[in-house]
């Protein structure tokens, strides 16, 4: 397995700097950073929250795919799935000649045409047991990008299967990560684990475990974000608490919390000690996002704008978190939702899967303009977006980067 599994690169970054360099930095970016994240020009100042884009994960991930392609210039590369949720980066890796696998009719991934001469990627939210076992019985090299704090959970739902407790996922069940968190309890007999969205759908189980009925509609209502067998009355009567990294920090632990609380109301305060675990298992990456908005939005401005993948799960929470604070809040996916001719904005609601092209004016009278973006998105992509806006309003920033 030495020769043939590898998680901590090839000792190629100075190879493949100059590159990732010229694919994703943005000076507009670094200028901003240089003036106090603060930009003024012309009417419009623009606010970068002090912490945004790529990500320690993000970076090795996309560092660890270009390395590897340096490493096996003559060699078949796969990735499974999307190494990242940002449509630019992959986009950049098929260029390199990447092949993407994709999921097959039945929901798994199609490996029949791999070979031991092949090499395989696993991307930063890391592959289901059942997916890795596959890949590892054929025999081809794994290059493994899975993301340090995607693997602190894997270590912490582990260790309520082997416990004996059902693992409580705060996360989307189709979701790439959550479905490979899951999968980890699988390792031990009994293991069993249950998949929440948000706080509607736990308290819809908070209510089954305090009074008990028909488990009927929770059956149907989670049968794909359940473990196979899953038993309504016996399953949750231990149970630990993690979630999917990219979720929101408040709402995990408050699910926690709530669930602790019901837990306690049925069996006693003493009992509820015993019987629910929680930990915060977002990542810090994630969480100092999400810090970031809140603080930019203090003060706040006009108008929000996130940059990151629709599918990207950080960057729509922090759009989210953005507009729960009454600011008026786009997400674009990049930079060419904006069109400066047109006067119009390209985005996806939020909270919403769906494009909406707004009507033209939709900058307003707005001056002070707040920018973020997800753990996914490079900065060139954040410049881009700002270069936009700017000439919306009829401002054009070359100037400033001469």
């Amino acid at each position: 397995m030495a020769d043939s599994y590898f998680r901590k690169g090839f000792g190629l970054k100075g190879e493949i700097g100059p590159q990732l360099t010229a694919d994703y930095a943005s000076r507009l970016v670094d200028l901003i950073r240089e003036r106090d994240y603060t930009l003024e020009v012309g009417p419009l100042t623009f606010r970068l929250a002090r912490e945004f884009g790529f990500c320690y994960g993000v970076d090795r991930a996309v560092e660890y795919a270009y390395e590897t392609r340096t490493k096996f210039p003559d060699k078949r590369i796969f990735l499974v799935g999307e190494i990242i949720h940002n449509p630019h980066v992959n986009a950049r890796l098929q260029e390199m000649g990447i092949v993407f696998l994709r999921h097959g009719p039945e929901g798994e991934f199609d490996f029949s045409g791999i070979t031991t001469d092949d090499v395989v990627i696993l991307p930063a939210f890391g592959v289901t047991i059942h997916d890795f076992q596959r890949l590892r019985a054929i025999g081809c090299v794994v290059v493994d990008t899975t993301c340090g704090s995607v693997l602190n959970v894997w270590k912490r739902v582990e260790s309520y299967a082997r416990d004996g407790f059902t693992a409580i996922v705060h996360g989307k069940y189709w979701h790439e990560e959550t479905r490979a968190t899951a999968s980890q309890v699988m390792k031990y007999p009994g293991g069993r684990f249950l998949v929440l969205l948000n706080m509607e759908e736990a308290k819809l189980v908070m209510d089954f475990v305090e009074q008990g009925g028909d488990a009927a509609p929770l059956v149907e209502r989670f049968g794909k974000a359940a473990s196979p067998g899953f038993d309504w009355t016996r399953d949750l009567d231990r149970v630990g608490f993690a979630n999917q990294t990219t979720m929101l920090a408040g709402e995990s632990l408050a699910i926690a919390a709530a669930f602790r609380d019901a837990v306690a109301r049925r069996h006693g305060d003493e009992s509820a000690r015993e019987r629910v675990r929680s930990f915060d298992t977002i990542c810090s990456a994630t969480q100092e996002r999400q810090d970031a908005v809140a603080k930019l939005l203090e003060d706040p401005p006009d108008l929000m704008l996130v940059v990151g993948g629709y599918n990207s799960s950080n960057t729509t929470h922090l759009a989210a978190l953005a507009a729960s604070h009454g600011v008026r809040t786009y997400h674009l996916e990049d930079a060419n939702g904006i069109d400066p001719q047109a006067g119009t904005i390209r985005h996806q609601p939020v909270r919403q899967k769906r494009d909406v092209v707004d009507a033209p004016g939709w900058i307003g009278d707005a001056r002070v303009i707040g920018i973020t973006a997800g753990a996914s998105t490079p900065n060139n992509k954040i410049g881009e977006t700002i270069a936009r806006v700017a000439a919306t309003a009829g401002i054009s920033i070359e100037t400033l980067l001469r």
